[in-house]
């Protein structure tokens, strides 16, 4: 820690705004002041997975509209990265992650004064849109604030904050309803905003990137197609994989992803630049987020019902269980930030994803025997190692080999990609659920929740894989 408070974030200045002015801030407050804003975003992706049954008594909601109050904000999520990335960098970056946190926050509130599922549904979606704001541009203003040998053990706290932020979104949910009641979880969000405003204006210089055209139509297109895809995988369970609705919107995601690569190719100001992909750090970083989070999130999301269906613990109990796998990362993340020059990101990320697949695996065998709490703290610790040694590498490998003034972009994709691996993990594993016979009651998990978490340990399997591609070059 004294290496932290010691340090100072006015090492690099960014592209056309003169020399710093204002005194130099100690290392750990800029850190405190980009993640504390993340964090409250990422929490909110899956905080209200345990408060579904109460909201639903409360609101009358539909089970399609239960699933919308998480889907909006995701949609929304995804779809917006890219462009705030954009404004980030014509704009200011921490100008522009301010207007997020302020449209986070107004929509919390309208969250939670809400009467009916579709004023629910709507506030999430704008909650969404402020969220895509805050998460890729707190990367880019801490790259750029942190001096170059310390990045790596940044980027580490960074990562291990934001994995922590959705991993106890279901823990800190069920604690908030059984405790106080649902509409207090986005209530606690106003005070976390104000604090986060007051630390992001006195600990964070604003930066810049490359000024460029908005680009419209890369953003529509771009745009579009993920709305479209996430919007298909969402309903494929509902109404079937094959069902004409579901196949129109997967195609149209397709070809919209298809038209954005000749009009990209033929553009330097497009919002995802296709030189981005000519760094094989960065490639191969991307492809490691999808599968990373489409297995180990979608487990996360079949263990925390299980936890309450199968074995009866309320939300609460079921999310302390969790904490050895959910805090884990926590505390390993910035020792991998730390190991991550000497040790280059391959070795870290070769390590914590085979620890994840080992413990999927192992969760599969230990839910299909019907063992008790015991037999899964071993698994979820794994797990949570796992985890912690993969955020902090993952998020340093995007930035590796790009200059400052790509950060912004390159960390809007990478968090795009992995949002959509979350929705894709969830849908795709309940799916596999559904398919073998899986219901949602004490004895409707046997020989169903295997062949899922299975799956989840194939998708991580390939992330693993993925891993060994990396540039063997120390980061």
């Amino acid at each position: 820690m004294s290496t932290l408070t010691g340090a100072t974030s006015a090492v690099e200045q960014s592209r056309g705004l003169g020399p710093r002015t204002r005194a130099t801030v100690p290392l750990w407050l800029v850190l405190v002041a980009t993640s504390l804003p993340m964090f409250m975003a990422t929490l909110d992706n899956l905080v209200m997975t345990t408060a579904l049954p109460v909201i639903q008594r409360d609101l009358g909601a539909s089970v399609g509209q239960l699933s919308w109050f998480l889907n909006a904000y995701t949609l929304a999520f995804a779809a917006f990265m890219l462009p705030a990335a954009t404004l980030g960098d014509r704009l200011g970056r921490r100008k522009v992650m301010l207007a997020g946190i302020v449209v986070f926050t107004l929509a919390s509130i309208g969250a939670a004064l809400s009467s009916t599922s579709e004023a629910l549904v709507v506030a999430r979606a704008v909650q969404g849109f402020g969220a895509a704001a805050i998460m890729p541009l707190s990367l880019a203003l801490l790259a750029g604030s942190v001096p170059e040998r310390l990045r790596p053990m940044a980027i580490g706290i960074w990562g291990g904050v934001s994995g922590l932020g959705v991993a106890v979104g279901p823990v800190v949910g069920g604690a908030i309803v059984e405790g106080i009641s649902w509409e207090a979880i986005f209530w606690v969000n106003v005070p976390v905003a104000v604090v986060a405003i007051a630390l992001i204006l006195a600990a964070v210089k604003e930066s810049r990137g490359a000024f460029t055209r908005l680009d419209l139509v890369g953003t529509g297109l771009l745009g579009g197609a993920v709305l479209l895809a996430t919007w298909g995988i969402v309903h494929g369970n509902e109404d079937g994989w094959t069902s004409p609705g579901v196949l129109t919107v997967l195609i149209g995601a397709a070809l919209l992803l298809i038209a954005y690569l000749p009009w990209a190719a033929r553009r330097t100001d497009a919002v995802l630049p296709l030189r981005l992909f000519r760094s094989r750090s960065f490639s191969t970083a991307n492809v490691i987020g999808l599968f990373f989070t489409l297995g180990m999130f979608g487990a996360v999301f079949l263990l925390s019902q299980y936890l309450q269906i199968v074995q009866g613990y309320s939300p609460l109990e079921a999310g302390i269980r969790t904490l050895p796998w959910t805090a884990a990362p926590m505390a390993v993340a910035p020792i991998a930030g730390l190991l991550a020059p000497r040790l280059g990101v391959r070795v870290l990320l070769l390590t914590g994803l085979a620890l994840q697949t080992v413990s999927l695996v192992w969760f599969a065998v230990v839910t299909e025997a019907g063992l008790d709490y015991g037999a899964f703290v071993v698994p979820l610790v794994l797990a949570g190692v796992g985890m912690g040694l993969t955020f902090a590498p993952a998020s340093t490998a995007v930035l590796q080999d790009l200059p400052s003034e790509d950060f912004a972009i390159a960390s809007s994709a990478n968090a795009t990609i992995r949002e959509f691996g979350v929705t894709l993990g969830v849908a795709t594993l309940t799916a596999v659920f559904l398919g073998a016979g899986g219901q949602l009651t004490p004895t409707g998990y046997e020989g169903a929740v295997g062949p899922a978490l299975v799956t989840g340990a194939i998708a991580v399997g390939i992330a693993t894989v993925a891993a060994l591609f990396l540039p063997g070059r120390r980061a």
